[in-house]
């Protein structure tokens, strides 16, 4: 189902509407793939194929956006948008690094953060010079997208939106959301400096798996190995 974003999300939609290349702003206009007076959106987006959860300084996750053209015109200079909204309100525009691909070319996305702490991207690489997607009448263009997370990110819950703005005079055109895309951002807690040393390899036993009988098991065998070291030295003493 495609609707139209809330009040938020199209303000979001019109700060990525100004992150457009002066490129794609000289050649965007109605004429490439809207007739005047027309209703409905001539593109639909859809996003598929994500995982579930990101781990905070781990490598990347791919997933697909699908720019479905609507029309029987073709739609050139298309630079969809990526909205991400986390529910601690704390994902800063450094720590998502998203790319897509033009073929086998990846290009970077700069994300800048909205006055409602919301994340938008937008597919555009006037440096690369990626000029715009182009779906032909009728046709459906998979994007490959791919995502990691940088390990300064807090565990967290992310909700991903792709959305298709062109531009024309000074304006957005044609917004079509597309479905939700929920995952999770995996974090390490951050080290409690107030907390008692512990003991390494009791905790190291503990993260392999080892279930806490065996670790409090080995505990135990350290800490008498640890005596009958310190007995003889203090009858020595």
């Amino acid at each position: 189902m495609f609707m139209r974003l809330p009040m938020t999300a199209c303000l979001c939609l019109a700060a990525a509407a100004a992150l457009l290349p002066t490129s794609a702003q000289a050649h965007s206009g109605p004429s490439s793939c809207a007739t005047s007076g027309e209703r409905g959106f001539p593109l639909t987006t859809r996003v598929h194929g994500g995982p579930n959860a990101y781990e905070a300084g781990g490598g990347y996750g791919t997933w697909y956006l699908d720019l479905t053209n609507t029309t029987a015109r073709t739609c050139g200079n298309i630079h969809p948008v990526i909205v991400l909204v986390d529910g601690e309100r704390a994902l800063a525009p450094a720590q998502p690094r998203l790319e897509f691909y033009d073929g086998d070319r990846p290009h970077p996305v700069r994300f800048e953060e909205t006055d409602a702490d919301e994340l938008v991207g937008v597919l555009a690489d006037e440096r690369g010079g990626f000029p715009g997607f182009t779906v032909g009448p009728g046709r459906t263009l998979t994007v490959k997208v791919r995502l990691a997370v940088t390990s300064d990110a807090v565990a967290n819950r992310v909700t991903a939106n792709a959305a298709v703005v062109q531009r024309h005079d000074g304006d957005g055109e044609w917004v079509g959301q597309s479905n939700d895309y929920r995952f999770t951002i995996d974090a390490d807690p951050a080290p409690n400096p107030d907390a008692p040393d512990g003991l390494p390899f009791a905790d190291e036993l503990a993260r392999t798996g080892v279930g806490p009988t065996l670790a409090a098991l080995a505990t135990a065998a350290l800490l008498l190995i640890t005596g009958a070291v310190l007995l003889p030295v203090r009858r020595r003493r």
